[in-house]
């Protein structure tokens, strides 16, 4: 465990917690469905740089590309690409969450591993995505805080779940299969975590967890990122509970998924996307009791509807994680896919009266 380690930036991990014991912090709304409104097509995805659908300033060894050459892919849709391509865009949504009033917001690199980028062609970015996600993030953090210079702001370094899942067979016909090992998505994340630290996050959030081997990778690959480094930063877990049946794509009901994690001492435990915050509230319920580490939920506006749209206005979901909040069960709270800077907007308001939720003093079992 690194724990024994310094912070990489102190003043900022202070500030940060700090904060946590004074309040519940507000974390920033969905990037899709941000970008969604600008109705890209896909030479916006690809930009001067990939307008051939491959990285001009990228040479395969021995390969010269080409019009023919078989490189080029899709780009729409790749919205981590955006940090290079359309800098300004991913810039102005991490400006319009922090005035609607987000204490943290989350970097543009949810698909930002090689796993996922493989889908693109586009591997050999991950590194420069999450550095590049992390400077846009820090950035305009920064920017906020010039103009209120008593009010903090974090940036969170996002590692996404992947496309892949190392606990279950993507074959019924083969269930021992596995299309991804525990080793392959450890170097994987571990060069996204470098990028993201070399990038100026303030945190580290291992999300929407869909299979926790997957996860447990990925915070294998931050201890060894922290170790390399001698310092840390705070990390933060947020599962994904897929169905009603109250459980994770992997079989973990919420208490299972903290108690499987609960060795890496995160900061925060919680649970986004997949349901909306009235389903998610049972969950988040029982993580607040037996977790002994801050607890956090961004929810979907709701499931999706007939058209793959979101129909909770910021309006219900301000009123729901509003009794979250007077509940005494939140640490943080901020909003996943279909929300907007009206939503974050709404809920920073329908916590701001709350007290934040203190941590339980858990017996310890005799030896």
């Amino acid at each position: 465990m690194t724990a024994h380690l310094p912070w990489i930036n102190p003043q900022r991990a202070d500030a940060l917690q700090r904060l946590l014991a004074e309040r519940i912090l507000v974390i920033d709304g969905a990037m899709g469905t941000m970008i969604q409104q600008h109705q890209l097509d896909e030479a916006a995805y690809r930009g001067e740089r990939f307008a051939h659908g491959y990285d001009q300033a990228y040479a395969l060894a021995d390969h010269a590309h080409g019009e023919s050459c078989g490189c080029s892919r899709d780009q729409r849709g790749n919205n981590d690409l955006l940090s290079l391509t359309q800098p300004q865009i991913i810039s102005d949504i991490h400006a319009q969450y922090l005035d609607a009033g987000a204490d943290l917001i989350e970097t543009n690199t949810f698909n930002s591993t090689t796993v996922s980028l493989a889908d693109y062609g586009l591997e050999h970015l991950a590194r420069e995505l999450n550095e590049t996600g992390a400077r846009l993030a820090r950035a305009a953090c920064d920017a906020a805080q010039a103009k209120d210079p008593g009010r903090p702001r974090f940036a969170i370094g996002v590692l996404g779940p992947t496309s892949r899942t190392a606990s279950l067979s993507p074959d019924v016909n083969r269930p021992g299969f596995r299309a991804i090992s525990f080793d392959e998505l450890r170097v994987a994340y571990r060069e996204a975590t470098d990028g993201l630290i070399d990038g100026g996050a303030d945190i580290l959030m291992v999300e929407t967890v869909f299979d926790t081997l997957n996860a447990k990778a990925a915070l294998f690959a931050i201890e060894e990122a922290f170790e390399a480094r001698g310092a840390r930063l705070p990390v933060m877990v947020s599962g994904t509970i897929t169905d009603a049946s109250g459980r994770t794509l992997s079989g973990q009901t919420a208490e299972a998924f903290w108690y499987s994690l609960r060795h890496s001492q995160p900061l925060a435990i919680g649970l986004n996307c997949a349901l909306g915050a009235k389903d998610l509230r049972v969950h988040v319920d029982v993580l607040s009791q037996v977790a002994d580490a801050y607890i956090s939920t961004h929810p979907n506006a709701g499931l999706p509807n007939a058209f793959g749209g979101y129909d909770e206005t910021p309006e219900d979901m301000a009123a729901v994680l509003g009794e979250f909040a007077q509940a005494g069960l939140l640490n943080l709270v901020g909003g996943c896919c279909g929300t907007t800077p009206a939503h974050i907007a709404a809920i920073a308001e329908a916590v701001k009266p709350h007290a934040p939720r203190t941590l339980p003093q858990l017996e310890v079992a005799a030896a």
